[in-house]
């Protein structure tokens, strides 16, 4: 019998995931404040199949999206793509929990890590995800608990072959692979944190001495700040957009943007567009590919609502090759962002 395969990379670039042999494509499809959420039913199907169309290998979600629902309909959907497993990567979230009042239904400690996974698992209709993120730190469990958790359910359990963090310091992600390595447990190797244009301050100065040392990897959400960088706020906030849709999440950003601050973003979004459109695309293209184009992102997490959202985004891999260092530069020069590094005190390598 022939070997079943329904997979075509197109022109995707694929990035290693941390200090690990897996390969995930550079732009992948999440399913937090859509799928489950607004979108329910074969609009998933559809848009997970537009993504797999693309070129797209990585999918996440996570227990606590739309009170696993997300993880419901991403199930659904998977399940009658029926694509070959070994040929997508899956990657789920847990520390919320969905919602219930017991109070070992949410955090790190091992009950919590190995059945939330578990029901994660039940509910995605998938015997296993390639990756099993701690969603947030949790301070009332003790790090090597949460580390053996994690072993236990990759090393004994077989229900996930790695496992990463998402919004943790470079100092917790250093003690919880300190533990691992001193009590030969499996630690940690991609980080899933926030990054965008307007965003880099932690990204790009406090994880990279992890970066360096571990070879960390990350899978990055909001690449677009929640709809800012495709300039579909410059004119205020428009029916149907995640502002509209999700109002009490974002009060403090809505109201930002009509501060000075705000409306200096706006104003540099506008700046950019100048800039895409001149090289052949979009201001959401280019800020996509603006992230890819740092090497220690690994892969960014698109959000979509239509399929269209994502043919449009994947051009963005057409943009990558354009961001010559004058390009960068010259985006620099709109942003005025750019992070100090810290202090080496002459003491650089």
């Amino acid at each position: 019998m022939a070997v079943r395969s329904m997979y075509d990379p197109k022109n995707m670039v694929f990035r290693h995931l941390g200090p690990t042999g897996l390969k995930v494509s550079v732009l992948s499809l999440g399913g937090w404040l859509t799928y489950g959420g607004t979108q329910k039913g074969n609009i998933v199907k559809e848009c997970l199949q537009a993504a797999w169309d693309n070129g797209i290998n990585f999918f996440d979600t996570a227990e606590t999206y739309a009170a696993g629902q997300s993880e419901i309909e991403m199930g659904n959907a998977l399940k009658e793509l029926n694509w070959p497993r070994d040929e997508y990567v899956l990657t789920t979230k847990v520390f919320f929990g969905t919602g219930r009042k017991e109070p070992n239904t949410r955090g790190l400690s091992r009950k919590h890590v190995v059945e939330g996974l578990k029901s994660s698992l039940e509910r995605l209709q998938q015997p296993y995800v390639d990756v099993v993120f701690a969603h947030r730190p949790d301070v009332a469990t003790p790090m090597r608990e949460i580390v053996e958790g994690f072993t236990q359910v990759i090393r004994n359990l077989n229900l996930a072959y790695y496992w990463g963090t998402s919004e943790w310091s470079a100092l917790q992600i250093t003690e919880a692979t300190l533990i691992a390595e001193k009590y030969n447990l499996i630690a940690p190797i991609a980080e899933q944190p926030q990054y965008n244009a307007f965003h880099r301050d932690r990204f790009e100065v406090e994880y990279d001495p992890v970066f360096k040392k571990y070879e960390y990897g990350t899978t990055i959400w909001s690449p677009l700040a929640s709809g800012l960088l495709t300039g579909k706020y410059n004119q205020g906030i428009p029916e149907g957009s995640r502002f509209a849709n999700h109002g009490s999440m974002f009060n403090d950003t809505i109201a930002s943007l009509q501060s000075e601050v705000g409306q200096s973003k706006i104003e540099k979004v506008r700046k950019l567009t100048t800039i895409a459109e001149r090289l052949g695309g979009s201001v959401s293209q280019l800020s996509l590919a603006w992230c890819v184009a740092n090497p220690n992102v690994s892969t960014v997490i698109l959000g979509a609502t239509k399929v269209e959202q994502i043919h449009d985004n994947c051009k963005a891999l057409e943009l990558i090759p354009k961001l010559t260092p004058e390009v960068m530069e010259e985006i620099e020069g709109v942003l005025q962002n750019k992070p100090k590094p810290a202090p080496t005190y002459g003491r650089s390598r």
